[in-house]
């Protein structure tokens, strides 16, 4: 009976420990799915810079719909895990994007329902996703893959991004965010494009562009940030001899070159009558290729442009042959095949770090990395008594240790010789200014107007070679009476395909935020302040300032080692020189043997000198990869050791607790 009684006491024993696990599965199921529910509103957003976490300029935006705006996000999710790793990829992505989205939603208070949509072939949504216009990239037969987003609004107004390129993956909030601003105002800028290089690229027509092909020759296409331009904006060419611009909003200058008095005329009233100007000028613009003809035929061809005609009036000058330097922000780049790549003292490598960003102005506070290619140097020459009310903006600097630098001639830099600029180079200790604002009610550079040459009126209309042409006297505003707004850049080459882009698989990519500089400039100008807080963010590369500091160190270590050894070289081949040009008849097999020994004691020189800069740049690399260890072993014992701490608290804290217990039984 009693062994009955134990039995049956286990049996329930056991019955009681599964019904408990089933009651504790239960809850904890309720639990989960109850949270999930209540504290969809309750998120935590541990990103270094806030990515799930919408910027005020998307905040804003969603704050003025006055309309519900339906968002049907497109995702082969299915097709994705058939195709190859570069599709799978996008997988990580897509959630990246659906959480975005799924924040837009919760933040505009009903007016934005997202719609998530997976196209199966020959189903409905794949041919709503094809009329829409978004990219199909065929990975079977029959599936195809999508990955792009649809704005539809109640007036039957519809944008779309065709493509979630991952290129464009730092600047996801303003993509999406410049889809619905635009598709609730209906409105879209128009960007009038000057410019003395092919930024536009080749401007023909079909038969023109076929017969082109038919010779070999391809059309030359628009530069990229040209293409990006014409995604959210009007654009447009204007002849670099235009007589008048009125029916542009924004005015872009690029490279101008030896403009006509009518051409800069022009531009001068167009920015008096409130027109917005951006300008580009280059001390030497490595983006304008000369002709090759001209070249072989020794013409010599200026690649520099200026527009200081109409920038001294407003308190601007750009010197000629003068460029920015900062050995603290010299960028390593290979000049020729099989060298190793060099520091150049002209490409500067612009970031938050060395302050070379205005973080008060909405243009560049959020810029992250800008690259700048021989950039020239701008300086104030106002005059205070005539530059009453208006303000210039320095927007883009180097750092304090910046100082400008000149050369020569061109061929300097077309036979570029990094070292060579390098030595030449002085520290300054005040920052160099490469971009400005200006704002006010500015002056004509042309008060007094200017003569152009007119067809005669009295002219013999029967015979077309009897014509001719008399000056006539042209004025124009000799002051803005409203508030101008002008941008200047003294560089072309950071808004190129080389600098500001890199070729990747689905196209080109956005390489740190040139891009996003000039975008920020126009929306600036153009009056959107909220699309300009949303652009740059994401954009963040975390500098490795130990590492940097190391790398410095270990230059200023060897600087004037380097610079010693580099100028007996250079005192060696002077000497071989200086004996060649004094050898005498009958003295060749002696001088001959006298140079074969200079050489060798000079390649010897150059082997030792080598062998030492090895040696740096082992040790160098030594403390990085040593540092880079420590960090590992940190990162790797950085959880182990919380979770330890928190055991020995907790065991403490029970050890206490217990022995306080037993203390007070003791008494009881």
């Amino acid at each position: 009976m009693a062994q009955k009684q134990q039995v049956s006491t286990g049996s329930n024993r056991v019955l009681r420990t599964i019904a408990a696990v089933v009651f504790v599965t239960v809850i904890i199921f309720s639990a989960i799915s109850i949270c999930q529910n209540i504290g969809k509103g309750f998120k935590v957003d541990i990103t270094d810079q806030k990515l799930y976490t919408l910027s005020g300029g998307t905040k804003s935006i969603l704050g003025k719909l006055n309309q519900p705006i339906k968002a049907k996000l497109y995702y082969a999710k299915t097709a994705a895990l058939k195709g190859p790793d570069q599709i799978r990829y996008f997988n990580n992505y897509y959630e990246f994007v659906k959480a975005l989205l799924e924040e837009y939603a919760a933040v505009s208070k009903g007016k934005f329902e997202l719609e998530l949509i997976d196209p199966r072939p020959f189903s409905e949504d794949e041919v709503q996703a094809l009329r829409y216009g978004l990219q199909r990239f065929p990975i079977t037969q029959e599936e195809n893959f999508f990955f792009g987003l649809v704005l539809q609004t109640q007036f039957g107004v519809e944008k779309a991004i065709p493509f979630f390129s991952p290129d464009r993956e730092n600047f996801i909030e303003y993509d999406i965010s410049y889809l619905i601003d635009t598709a609730i105002t209906r409105q879209k800028r128009k960007i009038g494009v000057l410019s003395s290089i092919g930024v536009m690229g080749d401007d023909v027509s079909g038969y023109m562009a076929e017969m082109m092909m038919r010779q070999g020759q391809q059309p030359k296409g628009a530069w990229t940030f040209v293409e990006q331009l014409r995604k959210q904006y009007e654009v447009e060419s204007v002849p670099t001899d235009v007589n008048d611009i009125n029916d542009v909003d924004i005015l872009l200058v690029v490279h101008p070159k030896d403009l006509p008095e009518k051409t800069l005329f022009a531009i001068d009233q167009f920015v008096l009558k409130g027109g917005r100007l951006i300008a580009f000028v280059d001390p030497h613009c490595f983006s304008d290729q000369p002709d090759q003809r001209m070249m072989q035929m020794g013409m010599q061809v200026s690649r520099s442009s200026e527009l200081n005609t109409l920038l001294k009036p407003w308190g601007l000058e750009m010197p000629a042959n003068t460029f920015a330097g900062d050995s603290t922000l010299a960028a390593m780049a290979t000049i020729r095949a099989n060298q190793r790549p060099e520091k150049i003292i002209g490409y500067l490598n612009l970031s938050p770090e060395g302050n070379c960003f205005n973080t008060d102005n909405v243009i560049t506070a959020q810029l992250n990395q800008v690259r700048f290619l021989f950039s020239g140097v701008l300086r104030e020459v106002a005059d205070p008594n005539e530059s009453a009310g208006i303000t210039r903006t320095p927007l883009i600097t180097t750092t304090n240790r910046g100082n400008s630098f000149s050369i020569s001639n061109a061929y300097e830099l077309m036979m570029l010789d990094p070292s060579s600029l390098m030595r030449k180079f002085v520290e300054g200790d005040k920052a160099v200014a490469m971009g400005y604002l200006i704002n006010g009610k500015l002056k004509s550079s042309f008060p007094d107007g200017i003569e152009i040459e007119v067809e005669d009126e009295s002219s013999d209309e029967e015979d077309p070679n009897d014509v001719k042409t008399v000056k006539k006297q042209i004025t124009g505003l000799k002051e803005a009476q409203q508030d101008c707004a002008v941008a200047v850049f003294s560089d072309v080459d950071f808004i190129s395909d080389s600098i500001a882009y890199q070729n990747a698989f689905f196209g080109k990519m956005v390489v740190g935020d040139n891009s996003a500089l000039v975008l920020n400039t126009i929306d600036d100008l153009s009056g959107s302040g909220d699309l300009v807080s949303i652009r740059s963010r994401g954009n963040f590369k975390r500098p490795f300032v130990v590492v940097d500091e190391i790398e410095r160190q270990a230059e200023e270590d060897t600087r004037e080692e380097v610079d010693k050894i580099n100028a007996q070289i250079a005192g060696f081949q002077n000497e071989l020189q200086s004996i060649l040009s004094s050898a005498k008849a009958g003295q060749e097999e002696v001088i001959g043997s006298s140079i074969l020994q200079k050489q060798r004691d000079i390649e010897l020189k150059q082997r030792r000198a080598q062998q030492q800069l090895n040696e740096v740049k082992l040790k160098k690399r030594e403390q990085m990869e040593h540092l880079g260890n420590v960090l590992r072993g940190f990162n790797m014992l950085m959880t182990p050791a919380v979770i330890l701490v928190i055991a020995i608290v907790l065991g403490i804290r029970r050890s206490v607790r217990k022995r306080h217990y037993i203390s007070h039984a003791s008494d009881a």
